[in-house]
């Protein structure tokens, strides 16, 4: 369900990550095992959410991170981030960057940065409702996919259809080569 050559979020996006998968004894924030670790992007629209993109990581190293970031996010766009270390060098590269550390911040995280914890709330919903906790850590990646290709076409149900149609056409479907 993803586009090939699709558009790269631009002026301003919010960046942080999730973790999928319930408790795990003796493990906490970002050491995971039988998790899964996924990145979120979201781009501002004033007060709303615009398009967003996703992908599971295996780590939030600055060079997994980065990675995602280039594939993604056009170069000049502002991005807002928690205090992770992965994003310390975002200036470097060409992307303006703005830092809430949540630890020492008056608010909450959802507050700093509403709408990519929204969009991994939603996520986790949905994955919740859609899948009733039924979830494979191997097919995580086209979840997030669909998620993704739906939350980008919540507004015009109509094109989803025809977008859909021409992905399937110009693509080989998945574990497939054509």
């Amino acid at each position: 369900m993803v586009r090939p050559g699709r558009d790269l979020l631009t002026g301003e996006a919010e960046i942080d990550e999730k973790i999928i998968g319930g408790p795990e004894e003796g493990r906490r924030g970002r050491d995971i095992k039988d998790k899964a670790l996924v990145v979120i992007a979201a781009e501002k629209r004033g007060r709303a959410i615009g398009r967003i993109r996703m992908r599971r990581i295996e780590e939030a190293s600055a060079v997994t991170l980065m990675a995602f970031i280039r594939e993604t996010v056009a170069s000049g766009t502002t991005i807002h981030t928690d205090g992770w270390k992965g994003y310390n060098g975002l200036k470097a590269t060409g992307y303006g960057h703005r830092v809430s550390v949540i630890s020492t911040a008056p608010e909450e995280a959802h507050e700093l940065m509403p709408r990519v914890h929204n969009v991994a709330s939603l996520l986790q919903r949905w994955l919740m409702g859609t899948l009733q906790g039924g979830i494979q850590k191997r097919h995580l990646d086209y979840y997030l996919d669909e998620f993704t290709f739906r939350f980008n076409r919540r507004r015009t149900r109509h094109a989803a259809f025809r977008s859909l149609l021409g992905i399937a056409v110009a693509e080989c479907p998945p574990p497939t080569t054509c």
